[in-house]
This record gives structure tokens, C-alpha cells and sequence, in this order.
């Protein structure tokens, strides 16, 4: 078997599904392996994951791309490295040696909203922000933590550490509680002044410092791959583990994000918009994370409720919600072939959906209003509307969000987000990339890999393990940079959906937030 120049493994262990790619130093993949993830609601607003889950994926993921390594002539030795791009904000509390005491709470999981207040309250909000670079929100693993300490006390007593996705797979791979600035600052509990734990929030929750795992800086050598995991994952013992940054910012450097007025746009299960800046800066208008260029940072945005609320749509309110489909397979052909009617259907409808518009909180909102109680919004309906209008509402309504965004971030830094690099899996609608390119004014172009959070752990490896000076030069290298020619906004289409996004769009949600704040209490 012939050994193939050096090559680098790297996993993206997202929400839903684990994948395991290889990759060259031009950043061409060579094979891949994939595994899915469960999750599960076990009360409303509740979201977890069986922690053990992440590594059996990896396991899979891995034993499966090695395996189509074999059947291309290619050798498990030649890979050299391999970094983890984590999901952001889960977490799992742990025992002494390392079991799970219960499953992990997922980033969109809502049960603290109600404990939020007395957060700001006691350690105060503004400074949260400040040292976190994180408005206080539902998401962050802090007060999931508080919510832990104060309805599940047996759990909180027993933990011996916290530890984020990165942290507990790391762990598996090489025996050491160790993970990456970037991939702990999204919790919550870090402060990106000093890029070291939040000593000061960690006492206010009543933890200590040795319960949270070490945190290292993007492209560092964290530990090497034992014999065992080397055997359950089919790779060679002793290969460099290397810190990387979560899913997010590992995204916007597999798209090689990496200057001022960049940005990438992924179009997932969040929709998540970053854009880069060397400077350490806060606003309501996004969340600051580290990025992976070490003292360098991505102000990013994040709407929670993206294709999310297109699979609901598909999965309750389109014409193929009654179809009952046990098997997976077929209900994913199904998926695809309605989504497809779907993009033909609206093709025939105005902008505007004829009057129908759609506000997507769905899973409440971060930036710009930071309110755990926030729903959706439909207004405008008429009896001539089908479904396709409403799956139209649903694609500008995410793009009008969007603009909403980067005028945000735009008023921060002081200049303009001049574009935008569109990846993940909405990005393979032409038709949806047109509209975001219309509502926002700005050109969009699909990112040429479609797995940019693989590429850009891959990125960190390389450079980690000494293959590149810097991942600033990694990036530029393996980013694969020919990209689809960009989607140009239409003139007249863009004025037309510029007086809906001043005249009603950026009103709806202020208006009726009270409202809807007083709904999810009366109802809660």
C-alpha cells in the first residue's frame, strides 16, 4: 500500500451529525466518513444529547473514512494530524473518571431563561458582556450551569469536571481534559481579555477553576492519540491532537475569513455570520468569539432559528407533513424532492410572498434583542396564499434578519460588510442565495467546499503540526478558493425589498415583543 503525501484528518462533530474528512495540503478532501447524531426534547425548549453519542460518531466517522482510505490505494499513516471543530455551547458535566452524569444540554436548549434575570441582577449583565464578550442569553453554558445547581443539586455535587464537546472528545482521543480558546469562549465562561477561565464567574456559579478543562490557543499541540482510541477510530497511534475553535469560527477560516469587510454567511441549522476584526470589541449587535488566528476575532451573528424553520415547515405545515415514512432514507428523498417543488413553486411568486411576511425566531433571538421569551411572527395572511408563499416568507424573512444583522455589525466596526461567502446546507439553493443577495445588497457566493468547519479544523492541524508557519498562511493555502461567480443584487428588486425592510420588517418585532413576552408567560 502506498503511502500518500501528508495528509490531515478533520472532524466536525456538529449537532446533528459527526463527519470525519480528509484532507491534502491544497485542501482537496480526499475521502470522508459520516455518522448521525441523536437529539432529544424531553419538555419544550429542552434540548440534549447522550454525550457517549459523540464519540461513538467520531468512531464511526472515522473507521468509515478509513476504510474508503484503503479502498483508494492510500494509508492510515500518512495522515500526520487532526483537529476538532466542536458544536458551540453544549456541554456534559462529568464524573471523576470522565462518565457522564447525564446528557449533555445542547446550545439551543432554553431551560435557564427564567433564572437570566437574577444573573444580571447579581454579577450584572453589562459585565458579562464585557469580559465574556457575550450578552447574557439562553444559550450560554453559564446559566445552564446555575439552572443545574439549583434543580438537579446531586448532579452539581458529583461533577468533577464541565467540559465542552472539544474537551470530552479530546479527552477519548488522548486521555488529557484539554480543549481550545475557541471552542470554550462561546460558553460563556471565559473572559477574552485575558483568554483564561473567568475565575470570577466561575466562584459566582460555585465552581472552581480544576473543574473546567485547559484551554489552549487555536493550532496547538494538545496531546497524541492513544492505542486505544488509535484502535477504535483505525488511525495510528501517536498522532498530534491539535486545538482548534468551534464549528463557527472554524467555518469562517476553512473559507479563508481572514481580512476586514469578509464575511461568510452559513446557512445551517442556525444561520451564523462572522466577520473578522483584530480588535476586541462588544455590542448588542453580535457576540465576539476568538477566531482562529490566535488574538484575532470574529463578531458573529446568529439566528437559531435558520433551516431549522424550513425542516419544520417541510415537517408540519407543507403538503408532504402527513406522509408517514419510517425509513430514513426514503424520508429524506421525500425531503429533497418537496424542497425541490418548492423552489420551483415560488419561482412563479412575487418578492414579497404577495403580502406575506415572516419573522423567524422560532428558537427565540439572540442579536439584536437578546430575549429567551421571543416567537415568530406571521402577518399578512390572505386566502390566496399557499404553502409555497409561506416557504417564500420563511427565505426572505431569514434574509431580512440578516440585513437586520450586518447593519449592526456595520455601525460597530466602522465599516462595511462588503460580501458575503455563503456555505452549509442552505447554500445549495440558488434561489435563496438570490434573495439574500436582493434583501441585503450584497453580492453572495457559494463557497467552493462545501465543508468549510472540516477544512478549517483541518487548517489548524496543518498549521499546528509545523506543515505552515501560521494558520493565516494555512488558510490561504487549503481554502479553496474557486468559488461559484457571486449573485449580484437586482437593482430593482433590492429598492422594492428595501422599503418592506424599513417600512414593516424592522418594526414587527419591537412592536409586538411585549406582547409576545407576555404570551410565553401566560402560557409557559
Amino acid at each position: 500500500m502506498k503511502l500518500s503525501p501528508p495528509l490531515i484528518l478533520g472532524i466536525d462533530s456538529s449537532t446533528t451529525a459527526c463527519k470525519a474528512i480528509v484532507f491534502d495540503l491544497h485542501g482537496t478532501p480526499v475521502v470522508e466518513g459520516r455518522a448521525t447524531l441523536p437529539l432529544s426534547i424531553p419538555r419544550p425548549t429542552w434540548h440534549e444529547q447522550p454525550a457517549e453519542m459523540w464519540w461513538q460518531a467520531v468512531v464511526r466517522a472515522s473507521r468509515e473514512a478509513m476504510s474508503k482510505l484503503e479502498v483508494a490505494g492510500l494509508s492510515a499513516r500518512a495522515i500526520v494530524a487532526l483537529c476538532i471543530a466542536p458544536q458551540r455551547e453544549t456541554f456534559v458535566p462529568v464524573d471523576e473518571a470522565g462518565r457522564p452524569l447525564r446528557s449533555a444540554i445542547v446550545w439551543m436548549d432554553e431551560r435557564a431563561r427564567d433564572l437570566l434575570p437574577t444573573i444580571a441582577r447579581e454579577y450584572g449583565a453589562a459585565r458579562i458582556h464585557s469580559e465574556t464578550g457575550k450578552p447574557l442569553s439562553g444559550n450560554l453554558s453559564l446559566g445552564k450551569i446555575a439552572w443545574l445547581r439549583e434543580h438537579e443539586p446531586g448532579v452539581f455535587a458529583r461533577t468533577a469536571k464541565y467540559l465542552d464537546v472539544a474537551a470530552f472528545l479530546t479527552h477519548k482521543l488522548t486521555g488529557h481534559y484539554r480543549t481550545g480558546w475557541g471552542c470554550v469562549d462561546p460558553m460563556g465562561l471565559f473572559d477574552m481579555r485575558t483568554n483564561r477561565w473567568n475565575t470570577d464567574l466561575l466562584a459566582y456559579l460555585d465552581l472552581r477553576l480544576e473543574q473546567m478543562p485547559e484551554a489552549f490557543p487555536p493550532a496547538t499541540v494538545t496531546g497524541t492519540l492513544t492505542a486505544d482510541a488509535a484502535a477504535a477510530c483505525r488511525l495510528p497511534a501517536g498522532i498530534p491532537v491539535v486545538a482548534g475553535v468551534g464549528d463557527g469560527q472554524a467555518g469562517g477560516i476553512g473559507v479563508n475569513i481572514t481580512q476586514p469587510g469578509q464575511a461568510y454567511l452559513n446557512l445551517g441549522t442556525a444561520v451564523v455570520s462572522g466577520t473578522y476584526t483584530e480588535t476586541y470589541i462588544t455590542d448588542p449587535a453580535f457576540r465576539t468569539m476568538g477566531s482562529a488566528i490566535p488574538g484575532t476575532y470574529s463578531l458573529e451573528t446568529v439566528l437559531l432559528g435558520g433551516t431549522y424553520t424550513i425542516t419544520w415547515f417541510m415537517e408540519r405545515m407543507s403538503e408532504s407533513a402527513n406522509r408517514r415514512m419510517t425509513n430514513y432514507e426514503l424520508r429524506m428523498t421525500d425531503y429533497v424532492s418537496r424542497i425541490t417543488d418548492y423552489e420551483n413553486a415560488i419561482t412563479a411568486i412575487p418578492p414579497g410572498a404577495e403580502g406575506l411576511m415572516l419573522v423567524p425566531y422560532w428558537n427565540s433571538v439572540m442579536n439584536p434583542y437578546w430575549d429567551a421569551a421571543a416567537s415568530g411572527i406571521v402577518v399578512g395572511w390572505r386566502g390566496n396564499h399557499t404553502c409555497a408563499h409561506l416557504y417564500q416568507a420563511i427565505l426572505e424573512g431569514i434574509a431580512f434578519e440578516q440585513r437586520l444583522h450586518a447593519e449592526g455589525v456595520e455601525a460597530a466596526l466602522g465599516w462595511p460588510v462588503e460580501s458575503y461567502l455563503a456555505m452549509g446546507g442552505g447554500a445549495r439553493s440558488a434561489h435563496w442565495r438570490q434573495i439574500i443577495a436582493d434583501v441585503t445588497g450584497k453580492p453572495v457566493t457559494r463557497a467552493a467546499t462545501p465543508e468549510a468547519a472540516a477544512l478549517g479544523a483541518a487548517i489548524q492541524a496543518a498549521a499546528g503540526v509545523g506543515l505552515f508557519p501560521d494558520v493565516r498562511t494555512a488558510a490561504a493555502a487549503m481554502s479553496q478558493n474557486e468559488n461559484e461567480p457571486p449573485f449580484i443584487p437586482d437593482t430593482e428588486r433590492h429598492e422594492f425589498y428595501t422599503q418592506l425592510y424599513e417600512q414593516v420588517y424592522r418594526h414587527l418585532f419591537p412592536t409586538l415583543q411585549p406582547y409576545l413576552d407576555k404570551l410565553a408567560h401566560l402560557t409557559a
